[in-house]
């Protein structure tokens, strides 16, 4: 978690803080990678530029209750994963601006660096769908965000997530050979 924790004190700034990754979770020898859209309220302590909590499955909320859920319902070990945001910092909005979406890709391919044994990244939301260029060399998914939102108003994305997210626990298969 060393190199992770030093990439995310580098991304802190004033007007943005920036949630760790989640000690508990499989660090720079995680497999999978989901990959969300924006830290939420709940992943910093009171005020932006503090040393943030983290972007984890034992958050409070529903968004993190459905995390840990789909996640159980799956099979993924919890070492095998990683959690992250495309946009990494918390500003105290929930928008997303086109600027924000534009900085968090630019610098999405630093945190990947730190994640040498990825070879899966489930891309949760619409905002992390537009990572996808970013991370041509691993096998990606696609799935809705497990917020309370999507339940409410989407019952049938919801109820796919843990279909998708099963086949993240599967390792990709190898490349045919001609």
């Amino acid at each position: 978690m060393t190199p992770l924790a030093a990439y995310v004190a580098g991304l802190r700034r004033p007007g943005g803080a920036v949630p760790d990754f989640d000690p508990l979770d499989g660090g720079t020898e995680a497999q999978v990678l989901f990959l969300l859209e924006k830290p939420g309220p709940q992943a910093v302590p009171s005020g932006a530029g503090e040393d943030a909590g983290f972007i984890s499955r034992d958050s409070h909320g529903g968004t993190a209750e459905a995390l840990r859920r789909f996640m159980l319902e799956a099979g993924l070990p919890r070492r095998d994963t990683v959690i992250w945001n495309v946009i990494p910092w918390w500003n105290g909005s929930i928008a997303v601006t086109a600027a924000e979406r534009a900085a968090g890709l630019r610098e999405l391919p630093h945190a990947l660096a730190l994640l040498p044994r990825l070879h899966t990244a489930v891309l949760v939301g619409r905002t992390a769908a537009r990572a996808r260029p970013v991370l041509q060399r691993l096998r990606i998914l696609e799935s809705a965000h497990p917020s309370p939102q999507v339940r409410a108003g989407n019952r049938a994305l919801w109820d796919a997530i843990p279909g998708i997210w099963r086949q993240a626990a599967q390792p990709p298969s190898p490349p045919r050979q001609a």
